[in-house]
C-alpha cells in the first residue's frame, strides 16, 4: 500500500501545527519549510479543514491551527480522511470491478485483512505520538526551522 502525496503532505502539515501549536501557521510558510508547492499544500489544508483536523483563520494574525489537541487526532482517521480511496485492487470497488475471476478469487480476503491491519496500526497512534518525544520534537523543530518565522 502506498499513501498518496495528499495524505503524506497532510501528515507533514499536521506535524508542523503540533510542533508549534502556540501560533498560527500560514500555508505559504509550511510549504516553504517542506519545499512543497503552495498550490498542493493549499489543497491539503482545505481537506484538513473540511475533515475538522485544522481550523483556518483569515486576515492579520490568521493561519492554520489544530482544531483539537494533537492527542485527539488519530493517524488512522487522518489517512481515512485524506485518501480518496482505500481500494487496493480493482475488485474492492464493486461498481468498477471488471475482474472476471473476482467471484472465485482468493486474493481479496488476504488483501482486505492487510488493509484492516494497516489501518489498525495507524489507529494505535496519534499526532502527538509523532512529535512529543523530546529528541524527535527538538530535531524536527530544528530541521523545519520552527524557531523563527519564515519571511513571506
Amino acid at each position: 500500500m502506498r499513501l498518496t502525496l495528499h495524505s503524506d503532505y497532510a501528515l507533514r502539515l499536521l506535524m508542523v501545527l503540533a510542533l508549534a501549536p502556540e501560533r498560527p501557521h500560514t500555508v505559504e510558510a509550511i510549504s516553504r519549510r517542506y519545499g512543497i508547492s503552495r498550490h498542493h499544500m493549499t489543497k491539503v489544508a482545505q481537506t484538513l479543514v473540511q475533515e475538522n483536523f485544522v481550523e483556518s483563520a483569515r486576515g492579520r494574525g490568521g493561519g492554520l491551527r489544530l482544531a483539537r489537541p494533537a492527542e485527539q487526532i488519530g493517524l488512522g482517521d487522518v489517512v481515512r480522511g485524506t485518501e480518496d480511496s482505500l481500494t487496493l485492487v480493482e475488485c474492492f470497488d464493486r461498481k468498477a470491478n471488471t475482474c472476471v475471476v473476482a467471484p472465485a478469487c482468493g486474493l481479496r480476503g488476504p488483501l482486505e485483512k492487510a488493509l484492516a491491519a494497516f489501518l489498525a496500526v495507524l489507529d494505535g497512534y496519534t499526532l502527538a505520538d509523532l512529535v512529543t518525544a523530546p529528541a524527535i520534537g527538538r530535531d524536527m523543530r530544528r530541521l523545519l526551522d520552527l524557531n523563527k518565522e519564515i519571511a513571506l
